[in-house]
């Protein structure tokens, strides 16, 4: 294919906040990190009805679709948005990426074709009919690999794209989590620069620590009751407190299953307060899913401690419900808000041409 001719990045006033556009935007990561870099974000679309009510109570000015992408022209948004093609300066997403992960491909080992893959290429079709002067993909490290990526990557480049990808842990950019994520920048016509590490790590106890005791915080998404059978509590209780595993169980308390099986060490594990967390899933709620336990309490983390140990803020919003698993959906699938922050200052800066 030929290279497209487009126009380079232009840059914006250093008094004028910067646009963007938050495509597959769950309940609000991406937006949340591109608004503390100092981005207005113009518009947002996403199809799951949980996650953009969730959105709408907590980013109430942005224009929001909840429609399938499939269905969705870029005309119609840039129509709405009142912006030409080529004018906005910041397209961000991250495309489901359940297709991708290494869970479901056995660390890459067998090819899934999921339908949720093509969702990538969707993504590729707002850019180029917004033409966005620079744009930032995040997903899965798995997608690094698949050939998907790779028509994507060539795709962006002959639209003149300047390109690149890293797989970055979300730890060393002040989320309190262990959390392995790709992140693809590109500007027209040049490069964008990754953002650096910082030498702090925000452990366990900077994010949850001080939150009062669950059940009785006032704050319904804290207070949500744990159901657990006597035998499982029975087990959690044996756990050491601070990092404890269920290694230290006697066999009359280990599980059959986990007896039979030498992989999955962390389930029935607590976390520790010196520490980051391990990788929030939508599982977090569950002590069999991974180490999720409390590091003190017998109990697994609320949904209020899984969204500050993804770097949301604390006074988020979040639907009152009692089920626990459609909040650990949309909140283990959200986008760090810190992490994509240090990289939106970034660019940010590119855009504005700060010295």
């Amino acid at each position: 294919m030929n290279q497209i001719k487009t126009t380079k990045i232009s840059p914006c006033s250093v008094n004028k906040k910067p646009t963007a556009v938050d495509l597959f935007c769950g309940c609000g990561g991406v937006t949340v990190g591109l608004k503390k870099a100092g981005f207005q974000v113009l518009g947002a679309v996403d199809i799951d009805p949980l996650s953009v009510k969730t959105y709408k109570a907590n980013h109430r000015k942005v224009t929001l679709w909840e429609k399938d992408i499939r269905e969705f022209k870029p005309t119609e948004m840039l129509k709405k948005l009142g912006l030409k093609k080529g004018g906005l300066d910041l397209l961000a997403g991250c495309p489901p990426c359940q297709g991708f992960s290494t869970m479901r491909t056995l660390n890459g080992s067998i090819h899934i074709e999921d339908p949720r893959n093509d969702l990538l290429f969707e993504f590729q079709r707002f850019v180029d009919g917004l033409l966005p002067h620079i744009v930032m993909l995040e997903n899965v490290p798995g997608l690094a690999d698949d050939k998907k990526f790779k028509r994507f990557c060539s795709h962006m480049k002959n639209l003149g794209y300047v390109g690149e990808h890293r797989i970055l842990n979300a730890a060393a950019y002040g989320v309190p989590q262990r959390r392995r994520r790709l992140i693809y920048l590109a500007g027209l016509g040049k490069a964008i620069p990754f953002a650096d590490e910082i030498d702090k790590r925000i452990t366990v106890k900077d994010a949850i620590g001080s939150l009062p005791k669950a059940g009785k915080s006032g704050d319904p998404v804290h207070d949500i009751i744990e159901k657990r059978t006597k035998k499982v509590m029975d087990i959690i209780r044996r756990i050491p407190s601070d990092g404890g595993s269920r290694a230290a169980l006697s066999e009359k308390y280990q599980l059959t299953c986990h007896k039979n099986c030498n992989g999955f060490k962390d389930v029935y594990g607590r976390m520790t307060w010196n520490k980051v967390a391990p990788t929030i899933t939508s599982g977090c709620f569950n002590p069999s899913k991974g180490r999720f336990l409390h590091p003190v309490e017998d109990r697994a983390i609320t949904m209020r401690e899984a969204a500050l140990l993804q770097g949301f803020p604390p006074r988020y919003k979040f639907p009152e419900t009692s089920n626990k698993s459609t909040l650990a959906l949309m909140i283990g699938n959200a986008l760090p808000p810190p992490f994509i922050n240090a990289h939106a200052k970034i660019i940010r800066d590119v855009l504005i041409e700060k010295p």
